[in-house]
């Protein structure tokens, strides 16, 4: 008469196990050094997408697998998924996590890695932001991190967590927050991850919307395992852009991994022109050339005929001007490792 008891357990853990489990095949990610490298060993420089919010593609009704083959068609080898917390907190964890279960699933069958970026621009610290999509609160912040540690852990496409996506102080406008006081929020967010079960690497921004990283030089993070980001857009610096890069970003690299998790640019008559991104192909050789000569990683934003800059102008897909640049760039990469692999 117990049987029945104990099968019905089983049924509801089997039931609320999450559905990425049966797709884990890719090697997982790590630090060493200033490289990521796979669990066999061999380095890997990212290089791929950014999308829109999940909930806004699958809002379009083109959260499918169709558009991750799209991705992976121009050579992306990763993904970034950025979950705006009003987006988060709209669907609940539960409905949220269905569709990024979607895209890990996708992803994993295409190949190709995922970031998780805590989408939120703003000053975490005093929890004023740029906008209001852009809300949440330490608590909110904590609580996503830990949710995903325990749901993703054991999942090697989920390869990296971005913990805030562009931390500023807008100029004083969103408070103060001092390197040292960011500096001990993040290490809250990998100290929960961490105890939480989850091997992904943490990516680190630093202030200025996610570009500056020079307190590093003086004072690193401290923690095992993390990467650096920065958002490099071609009106931060003028030209030329490459020494500036180098003293801001760059030198990171020399010792720790970097990924440039938003690059992209439009020409000033561009749909969606905006200040900060407001350029040529010019920008596109610089800072894939520094990139590559750097072994710096670097994800495309944005996959989506909306946000801006755009890399498509429609849902079909149809490449923009800039995607016209990046998809070429990226397919050049894509088609070098074909082409080593079979030489092999």
């Amino acid at each position: 008469m117990r049987i029945l008891p104990v099968i019905l357990i089983f049924l509801f853990l089997l039931a609320c196990k999450p559905s990425y489990a049966q797709t884990t095949t890719l090697p997982q990610i790590s630090v060493q050094g200033n490289k990521f490298v796979t669990s066999d060993g061999k380095t890997i420089v990212f290089r791929g997408l950014d999308t829109s919010d999940p909930d806004k593609v699958d809002r379009d009704k083109h959260w499918n697998k169709e558009y991750f083959q799209a991705m992976k068609s121009w050579g992306a080898n990763v993904v970034r998924f950025p979950v705006h917390p009003n987006a988060w907190r709209k669907h609940g964890p539960e409905n949220y996590l269905k569709l990024l279960d979607q895209g890990v699933q996708w992803a994993t069958e295409l190949g190709m890695y995922v970031i998780i970026d805590w989408h939120s621009i703003g000053n975490l610290r005093s929890e004023l932001y740029q906008r209001g999509n852009y809300e949440t609160t330490k608590k909110e912040t904590f609580e996503f991190w830990r949710t995903m540690a325990q749901y993703y852990k054991g999942n090697t496409t989920v390869a990296m967590f971005e913990l805030f996506n562009e931390p500023t102080v807008m100029g004083g406008a969103a408070g103060t927050c001092t390197w040292p006081q960011w500096k001990e929020i993040v290490e809250e967010m990998i100290v929960i991850i961490r105890a939480n079960g989850s091997k992904a690497v943490p990516l680190v921004a630093g202030f200025n919307w996610a570009y500056d990283l020079t307190p590093v030089a003086q004072d690193l993070i401290m923690a095992e395992g993390i990467a650096y980001v920065s958002h490099p857009y071609p009106q931060k610096r003028e030209k030329p852009w490459e020494p500036k890069w180098t003293a801001d970003w760059g030198f990171v690299a020399k010792k720790y991994p970097v990924i440039l998790t938003e690059i992209g640019f439009c020409g000033p008559d561009d749909k969606g022109a905006h200040v900060p991104v407001i350029s040529d192909e010019s920008y596109g050789d610089a800072i894939t050339k520094y990139a590559d000569e750097n072994g710096i990683s670097y994800t495309v934003w944005v996959f989506d005929p909306q946000w801006s800059p755009m890399l498509i102008s429609d849902w079909q897909f149809t490449p923009t001007r800039q995607g016209r640049y990046f998809k070429s760039a990226l397919q050049k990469y894509s088609q070098k490792e074909s082409t080593l692999r079979s030489k092999k």
